[in-house]
């Protein structure tokens, strides 16, 4: 996954000044981003503050390392049935 150039507490920022009522493109065009991205990120931290964030994105990395961790045993587990299968 691409990591993003703006911090998190940088995004939180964006998200408050759009509710504040600045225009959206208006935001998008002074920090460079396209407007589809202020709304992925209005749509995965609206209503969040800083911590909330931080603590979800631990979440998701330890979930991504989690998935792996399943994968590799699924894996051995296959080449164990396969080297039993064979035996016969």
């Amino acid at each position: 996954m691409k990591k993003s150039k703006f911090t998190d507490s940088q995004i939180m920022d964006v998200l408050k000044r759009a509710e504040s009522g600045l225009a959206v493109p208006e935001i998008c065009r002074e920090l460079g981003i396209s407007t589809a991205t202020f709304y992925n990120w209005r749509g995965k931290y609206g209503g969040m503050d800083v911590s909330l964030m931080a603590r979800m994105k631990e979440l998701e990395a330890e979930n991504a390392r989690l998935r792996k961790m399943y994968v590799e045993e699924r894996i051995k587990a296959e080449i164990v049935a396969e080297a039993l299968a064979k035996k016969d």
